[in-house]
């Protein structure tokens, strides 16, 4: 039996994120059906993890395991046949028989992207958060330093997660400009529901002046969500780095 790994990357905009729903189209279904022509039964298919609706991956990873014995390169070619054009089969390898997409991960990160022009732009309404006052690039990257390092992100997180740990540990946090797109980047060994947007949406509080330079860590560590900023929308969001340690 093989385990296959494959890395996969997709425009979220029309689907209800990865995990598969009784009624309503996800990326995983999707991918399901595209394996299940090219391998002739319904295999287990892991995802690395669970995306929101309209939220995108440039590296999304999934697994699956078959006695088949396909050659890798034509595996990619032949769901890339099947699969609609919105997601696209990047590479494909074999891994260790217990490898897990999600469960072996490292460290993630993502990447959000602001549109900071005063008109917006009707060709990234998918694909960009499209936000008109200034910023600020360079004072939102020093104060998004206070996010760094291991905390309780309880006040980080969507009311409806039912996740009891909410310790995490962020490596990197950056904010920086190109033309008039705003890009936020965060890598950790772990994301809480909603946690990334928000982490921007707060962050557009400090550009605002809602809350003071300097305060952020003080918000993290007060654990509560009213006093943190809104959740950013979903369609500037992109998982952009999945990380896994050299034994896998």
């Amino acid at each position: 039996m093989r385990n296959l790994l494959l890395e996969i990357s997709y425009d979220g905009s029309r689907y209800h994120g990865w995990q598969v729903q009784k009624n309503a189209v996800t990326v995983q279904e999707v991918f399901q059906d595209a394996v299940e022509k090219l391998f002739g039964e319904r295999l287990d298919i892991k995802g690395c993890s669970r995306t929101d609706s309209g939220v995108h991956a440039n590296a999304y990873f999934v697994s699956f395991k078959t006695d088949k014995n396909i050659d890798n390169e034509k595996i990619v070619m032949a769901l890339n046949t099947y699969l609609p054009k919105d997601i696209a089969v990047l590479n494909c390898r074999e891994v260790n028989d217990d490898f897990h997409p999600r469960y072996c991960t490292v460290s993630k990160e993502y990447v959000y992207k602001l549109y900071n022009g005063k008109i917006r732009d009707p060709f990234l309404n998918n694909y960009a958060f499209h936000y008109r006052y200034p910023i600020n690039a360079g004072y939102l990257n020093d104060e998004a330093k206070a996010f760094l390092g291991t905390h309780d992100f309880r006040g980080f997180c969507s009311s409806r997660s039912d996740v009891e740990d909410t310790v995490r540990t962020v490596y990197n946090f950056e904010v920086y400009r190109e033309s008039e797109t705003v890009y936020f980047k965060v890598e950790a060994d772990g994301f809480l529901y909603n946690m990334v947007r928000i982490m921007v949406g707060t962050l557009l509080f400090v550009n605002e002046g809602k809350i003071k330079s300097g305060e952020l860590k003080s918000v993290i560590d007060s654990g509560e969500r009213s006093r943190a900023g809104k959740t950013a929308p979903p369609q500037g969001l992109y998982l952009n780095k999945v990380n896994y340690n050299s034994d896998n």
